[in-house]
This record gives C-alpha cells, sequence and structure tokens, in this order.
C-alpha cells in the first residue's frame, strides 16, 4: 500500500470515530457543536467587530466538547470506556479523568446566552444594539448561530465629580486626576465599576473607614452629543453617616494570647500593660511589649489609613510567631469620630520538634537523600526571636558521571538565631510591611568523598535580611566566616595530585571571612504577566580590611597567616538573570543568564576553591557531566583517571532558554538549549587553553535535549536527555560536532548522551 493510499485511510478511521460519538447519545438528543458568532451592519470598524467577535465567543455558554482537527478524542474515550463498575481503577481513571462527557445542546439556552450577548455590548458603549439567536442541525449534533447588529459606539465626552464643600465630596474630588474615566475613551461599564472601587481605596488612605464602592453612583447623560456620554459621579443620598465621615485612631488595644475558642475576653489589673500609645493584655506574660510597637503602625490620634491597617497585619503576620492574627476596629464610645483598634492574636506553640526526609540533587550532579531534625523556639527571649537548632545527615551518589562509585556522606549540626528587627548601633527602620530582620549562624559540617579524603567545614555569619516589598529582598552578612580543614586524605587521592596539581587546592586549610551583599528582585509570583523576570546580584568581599590593614601581598611572599592558615582576600561578582515569556495557558518560555567573575589579590595568589564558579550538570549545561567543563579550551577528563576532577574558574558565562509546556495531566514536557563556559583570570601551565581571552565567544560549549517534568505538586521530578552539540575543549575549527550526531549509534549514545535526574526545575 503507497503511502497517499495510507493516510486517506487514515484520516477517513478517524473520521468515522469521531462521527461513531453521536451513536451513543440518548434518545432525542444532540450533540452541541459550538456557536458561531455573526457581527453585522456598517457602524463598526472591522478591528472592532473583529474584537468582538473574540469577546462574545468567550462568554458564550456552555463550551462544546474540545476537538483537535474536528476529532473529539476525549468524548470518544469516554464513550467507550462505558459504566465503571467501581469508583477506581483504570476504567474509572479513564471515565473521570481522560474522557470528557458529551455536550448536548438540550443544555443550551438561546435566550440567556442572546441577553449575555446584548448585555455586552450596551456595558460596552454599543447602545441600542439589535440580537438574535438561532439554531443549525446537521444529523445528530446541531450548533447555536448569534447575529448581533452594534451601533456606533459611545464615547466619554466629559466626566464630573461631586462640587459640594461637604467633608465626603470634597476627598472624593480630590480623587480625579487619577481617575480611570478619561475624555474620548469608549464607554464601559467594567471601567465604572473599577474606577468606584479606585475611589473607595483612595477614601480608605484618607479616614473614611465604613465607607465602600456601594455608596457611589455615576449616573449616565446620553443626550448631550451624538453617540457621546457625560459621566457624574456622586455619592448616593441614602449613605449612612458614618461613610462620610474620616474617622481617627484612639485606643490601641493587643491580645497577644488570644484563643479562637474562649468566648470572653478576661481583664484582669496585673495582666494590662501601657506601653507608649499600646493597651498589650498578656496574662501569661509572654511577649515583651516592645515588639508590638514596631509591628503596629498605627499611633494615638492618627488618621485611619488602609496602607498602615494592612502593613500591620503584614507584619504581625510575618513575626512567624502566630498562628492566626485578626484585627477589628470599633466606634469609640467617649470620642466622636474615633475608632478603637483591637488586635486578636493567637500564638504557635513555642517550641516544636521536626523530623524531615529529603530527596535532593545539587550543581555536581550528585543525587541523594538527608535527614533533618529540626527543634525551634519561637519565642526565645520573649521578643518574638527564633532559635533554630537542627542537625542533619544524608549520603550522595553519582547516578551518571565519571565519579560513580566516589560517594559523599556528609552529617553535621546548624544553629541560627533569627531577630525580628534590626541589631545595629545605629537606628535602622524598615518602612515596608515584611519585617526586617537580624541573623546569626553557626555550623559545623563533616564530609567524607569515599576513597579520596574527609573535609571539616566550620561557618559562623552575622547579618541582616530585610524587603522593601514582595518583589525585592536584601541579604547583608555583616560577615560571613568560613574555616574548612582536610582529612584523612587518601593515597588514591595523593596519587592523582601528582598528576593534576591543581587537585592540591581542593584539599588546602582555607579560611574566609569578610561581607556578602545580595539584592533579588522579582515578579514571577504576577501569573497574570506575560512577561515574568527574575534577578539576582551577589558581591562577596573577603579578607579586604584585613589585607589593608596588614599589607599582605602574596606576590611578594608578604602572606599574613591566621591561626597558621593564609587568610582569603578576594572579591567575587555574579549575577543571574531569568525571563519568563507566557506563550498560553499552559506553555512558556524559560531563559537564563549568569554572568560571574573572581579577583583573587593581597594575601591570596588564586580564588579558593569553594568559592570558584563550576558548570555542567543537572542545572547548568546538561549536555554535559558536571563541573566537567573548561576552564576555557582545557580538556580535564584527559588528565583523570579514576574520577573525573572538579573543573573551577574565575570567570563564568552561561545562558540556558527551555520552551516548557503541559503535554497531559501532570506530565509536563521541555526542549532546551545551554551553552557557557569558565575560565581562569591568569595564566596556569597545568591548564593549556584555560585563560580569559578576546576570543571567549570561541569557547563556548553548546548542548541540546528534551526532557519530563512530573508536577505531584508536593514535589516537581525532572527527567532530561541531553547532548552536546558543541565542545569547547576540542581544536579551533573542530568544536561544532552536529553533524556527528547519531541516535542510532551506540558508541555514540554512551560517549554523548547523558541523562538527567533532579528534583525541581533547573531555573
Amino acid at each position: 500500500m503507497n503511502k497517499p493510499h495510507f493516510l486517506y485511510i487514515l484520516f477517513l478511521a478517524l473520521f468515522a470515530t469521531s462521527c461513531s460519538n453521536t451513536r451513543f447519545l440518548p434518545e432525542g438528543e444532540l450533540l452541541y457543536t459550538g456557536a458561531k458568532i455573526r457581527i453585522e451592519g456598517n457602524d463598526t470598524s472591522n478591528k472592532e467587530n473583529k474584537a468582538l467577535k473574540t469577546a462574545l465567543k468567550n462568554i458564550v455558554r456552555p463550551k462544546p466538547n474540545s476537538s483537535i482537527l474536528g476529532l473529539r478524542p476525549k468524548l470518544y474515550v469516554y464513550n467507550i470506556v462505558g459504566t465503571p463498575k467501581k469508583e477506581k481503577g483504570l476504567r474509572y481513571w479513564l471515565k473521570t479523568k481522560v474522557g470528557e462527557p458529551p455536550v448536548l445542546y438540550s443544555k443550551v439556552d438561546l435566550e440567556y446566552n442572546k441577553s449575555v450577548l446584548q448585555n455586552f455590548v450596551e456595558n460596552n458603549g454599543y447602545f441600542n444594539a439589535h440580537t438574535s439567536a438561532d439554531s443549525t442541525r446537521h444529523g445528530k449534533k446541531a450548533t447555536a448561530e448569534y447575529r448581533v447588529k452594534p451601533r456606533k459606539q459611545y464615547k466619554i465626552r466629559e466626566v464630573k465629580f461631586p462640587t459640594d464643600s461637604s467633608a465626603i465630596s470634597t476627598a472624593v474630588r480630590k480623587t480625579s486626576k487619577r481617575s480611570l474615566l478619561k475624555k474620548d475613551q469608549a464607554y464601559s461599564l467594567d471601567v465604572i465599576k473599577e474606577e468606584r472601587i479606585r475611589i473607595d481605596t483612595r477614601l480608605k488612605e484618607k479616614g473614611f473607614y465604613y465607607f465602600n464602592p456601594d455608596y457611589l453612583k455615576v449616573q449616565v447623560d446620553s443626550t448631550v452629543a451624538d453617540h457621546q456620554v457625560d459621566l457624574i459621579v456622586k455619592v448616593k443620598e441614602e449613605a449612612p453617616k458614618l461613610a462620610e465621615t474620616p474617622y481617627k485612631i484612639n485606643k490601641i488595644i493587643v491580645y497577644p494570647n488570644f484563643s479562637i475558642g474562649s468566648d470572653s475576653l478576661s481583664i484582669e489589673s496585673d495582666s494590662v500593660v501601657k506601653y507608649n500609645d499600646f493597651t498589650i493584655i498578656d496574662q501569661e506574660n509572654l511577649f515583651k511589649p516592645r515588639i508590638f510597637d514596631r509591628a503596629l503602625y498605627f499611633k494615638k490620634g492618627d488618621l485611619y489609613n488602609r496602607t498602615n491597617h494592612n502593613l500591620s497585619l503584614n507584619r504581625l503576620v510575618n513575626l512567624g510567631t502566630f498562628k492566626f492574627v485578626k484585627n477589628q476596629f470599633k466606634t469609640s464610645d467617649t470620642l466622636g469620630n474615633y475608632l478603637d483598634a483591637y488586635y486578636y492574636l493567637t500564638p504557635l506553640p513555642k517550641k516544636s520538634l521536626r523530623l524531615e526526609v529529603l530527596a535532593k540533587t545539587n550543581s555536581a550532579n550528585y543525587t541523594g537523600t538527608e535527614l533533618n531534625l529540626n527543634w525551634s523556639n519561637r519565642n526565645t527571649f520573649r521578643g518574638a526571636e527564633l532559635l533554630t537548632i537542627s542537625a542533619f545527615g544524608g549520603v550522595e551518589v553519582q547516578v551518571s558521571g565519571q565519579n560513580n562509585g566516589f560517594n559523599v556522606y556528609r552529617f553535621g549540626t546548624e544553629a541560627n538565631l533569627v531577630w525580628p528587627r534590626f541589631i545595629s548601633p545605629f537606628k535602622l527602620k524598615s518602612s515596608s510591611g515584611f519585617v526586617p530582620k537580624t541573623k546569626a549562624t553557626i555550623g559545623y559540617e563533616f564530609q567524607n568523598r569515599t576513597k579520596l579524603y574527609s573535609l571539616q567545614t566550620f561557618k559562623g555569619s552575622f547579618g541582616y535580611l530585610w524587603k522593601a516589598n514582595e518583589r525585592t529582598e536584601h541579604l547583608l552578612n555583616i560577615t560571613e566566616i568560613t574555616y574548612a580543614s582536610p582529612q584523612n586524605v587518601t593515597p588514591l587521592y595523593q596519587e592523582q595530585i601528582v598528576a593534576n596539581p591543581s587537585l592540591g587546592k581542593v584539599i588546602e586549610k582555607q579560611l574566609i571571612f569578610g561581607p556578602t551583599y545580595s539584592f533579588t528582585y522579582t515578579n514571577t509570583l504576577e501569573k497574570r504577566r506575560k512577561n515574568t523576570f527574575y534577578y539576582k546580584g551577589t558581591i562577596d568581599l573577603a579578607g579586604n580590611i584585613a589585607g589593608l590593614a596588614t599589607g599582605a601581598n602574596s606576590k611578594k611572599g608578604d602572606t599574613i597567616k591566621v591561626f597558621g592558615v593564609p587568610f582569603s582576600q578576594f572579591i567575587k561578582i555574579e549575577n543571574e538573570f531569568r525571563h519568563y515569556l507566557k506563550l498560553g495557558q499552559d506553555s512558556q518560555l524559560a531563559s537564563r543568564i549568569i554572568v560571574g567573575a573572581g579577583f583573587a589579590y593581597g594575601n591570596s595568589k588564586e580564588m579558593p576553591f569553594i568559592k570558584q564558579f563550576f558548570i555542567g550538570g543537572t542545572n547548568s549545561l546538561r549536555a554535559f557531566r558536571a563541573r566537567s567543563i573548561g576552564p576555557g579550551s582545557y580538556d580535564g577528563s584527559a588528565t583523570a583517571s579514576s574520577f573525573l576532577a572538579d573543573q573551577s574558574g574565575d570567570l563564568k558565562l552561561e545562558f540556558n532558554t527551555e520552551y516548557r509546556a503541559k503535554i497531559y495531566g501532570l506530565v509536563k514536557g521541555a526542549l532546551f538549549l545551554d551553552a557557557g563556559n569558565i575560565w581562569l583570570m591568569n595564566n596556569n601551565p597545568e591548564k593549556p587553553g584555560a585563560q580569559f581571552s578576546k576570543k571567549f565567544l570561541n569557547e563556548l560549549a553548546v548542548g541540546a535535549g528534551a526532557g519530563l517534568r512530573f508536577d505531584f505538586s508536593f514535589l516537581i521530578l525532572r527527567t532530561d536527555f541531553a547532548f552536546p552539540i558543541r565542545k569547547a575543549y576540542l581544536p579551533d575549527g573542530q568544536r561544532w560536532v552536529l553533524d556527528q550526531i547519531n541516535f542510532g549509534n551506540s558508541s555514540w549514545r554512551k560517549e554523548n548522551l547523558v541523562f538527567n535526574l533532579a528534583i525541581g526545575y533547573p531555573f
């Protein structure tokens, strides 16, 4: 059978399958196949007609069964499965999850849809439009048809705000500068509703606590001119006096140990504490009063405003100490035009113990598990301080890579103390709804790399974390100290150092201290945006003050040691930018650029190994083994025997782009392209081609691939298959290897095809 005949028969089979859906319909029923919208008349432009047609089609109900090229596979699955006997099993899953019940024409209400369409066009300024509805039957299928004849659209000629001198009218009038209702704009009922909400929001900032949008009306005068309207904004006469009155704050009462189930609030004289403008009723004396002074924005005599209202609630929630936060305002019994503010706070349990079992992947292409035991105290010194002490242990193995068998075992402990304020000799304040935090950390970790070496690491830091808003975050560590000391270096690793002296840098004692700062901006939580961004910039300044004070200069042999260990002196900067382009409801294009540079000077000849850059692996260039690329055109695999050494560099450039789309249910797919490399700042005779030069773009490694993501809501399991299309370590002129791709060749697959198993998205 030739190909054209085969395709013809296949098409007929699919068509017959589609038609067979109608034989499952109940007696006398028709299959609804959708609605047709026809825009008639000459009063509107082609552009208006097209926009109207799209909008009207979206609001007609019901929606027909989903189809692909005229076929309805989901409906067909629903029909052939029949009625499952149990609410479980394959048939039930196919019927309820894969299949789709038929949309019957008997469920279509032509008159209702007609009125919906009529209302829509009139609410958008097409007054005196005419709408009709009909249907067409073809065998056992039916289609609805709606004809809309809009008139010329009405535009806004003038917007008028209240002119009298009352407090409420004056406040409404002062909001007019930012009105959503503009001259020559098309009339829209939706915009009028939004304008009422906007005015109400502005009034809430001026003390009008009891006002709401329903107390506003916008009168429409369509007699002023041809196809033009005047809009008159008014406060309804039936609006209550309370709504027209601006209120100030009187008493501020806080119940920090409130029980939701309690019927009454008992107040004993010894449990009432007066602190500045606050009355705190804390019978068990759980909290220091000053934490409420920092969290609550209102002061006695302040004009009520919604911003301070919300900021206060946000701060109380962000303290992380309270399970429930409830707020209530009541009209004062003693003073007119005043509100008493009440805050009812239900604390979380002060102490907790949590055991976690984690599955994880890291940048070195290792996959493993970790056990964490965490003890927390949420109110350590009665100031909502959070003390967390944790112990952890885990094992990591490399699923795909030359380091398979060289497993990593880790265990350690860490203590963190977080204060919900800035602890500083200088007076620092944050005006956002997020509580600024001071954090102190101390920790120890023992890491054993099987057959190679062990490493002890001590860490400590003290710094500040604050957010200006929900999009921006700052982290400033005044000091961050790391001390690393090797142990149990095996003869095997010593042999590798002889062959590759740079491996000795990995097990050198390290002492790193100095400030770090990072800035993060993201609007990726704004799901309605088509374009969203993420940026993180980090700067690490190690040993700079100490180096300047001591005059350390390793090039002249003036290396300064602390407790017998030379301290590191360097500057490291890293920038990561991500862009997400929403292509559809279930698809997007995600891209990332990473640019980083580290410069060692003074007391250091080169960057410490743990602070250098790495590239390759499950979250980087996925077509290459973890940390196997670079630096530059250097081929690290040529000097490795038993295992593949981690390649590191002083400079990094990486670019990734990935098309993501939903395939079915919890399964999502991706196509991706990765490119990048690392380089050394200075020439290293042991690594020819590793130094950064003006030809760096010619030394980029490039890989491509595809993968699946299984979204289980509590975690995302990611599988990727990738292969290189440009190898930076090959001779110049031979680096593109597109012509060598051969998926059918087992030798090529073994050498080039990389499988990545990871948790979460790469970026």
